[in-house]
């Protein structure tokens, strides 16, 4: 902490870590709300599924991703698959 210099009254750790920027340099925090989350698990869970060979899992992320890019909904079972499969 020694080596935090102070800048009038904000320290050079606050600067840095919120500055107005932060959102996009993290890209954590965002305004606008995230839909493509079962769309990016699919995508990962089907890159899995295709190295262990796990078709029925395949099939699964192809309907998701389907649904996704079609604008409707994946079916409940299909979205609780992607979600836990690596746990």
């Amino acid at each position: 902490m020694a080596d935090l210099e102070l800048v009038g009254e904000i320290s050079a750790m606050n600067v840095i870590a919120f500055g107005a920027d932060a959102s996009e340099r993290f890209g954590v925090l965002s305004a606008e709300p995230r839909t493509d989350k079962p769309l990016d698990a699919a995508w990962i869970v089907l890159e899995a599924a295709n190295d262990l060979g796990d078709q029925a899992t395949v099939e699964v992320c192809r309907r998701v991703i389907d649904a996704s890019l079609n604008g409707t909904a994946a079916a409940s079972s299909d979205l609780h698959i992607v979600t836990e499969y690596f746990r």
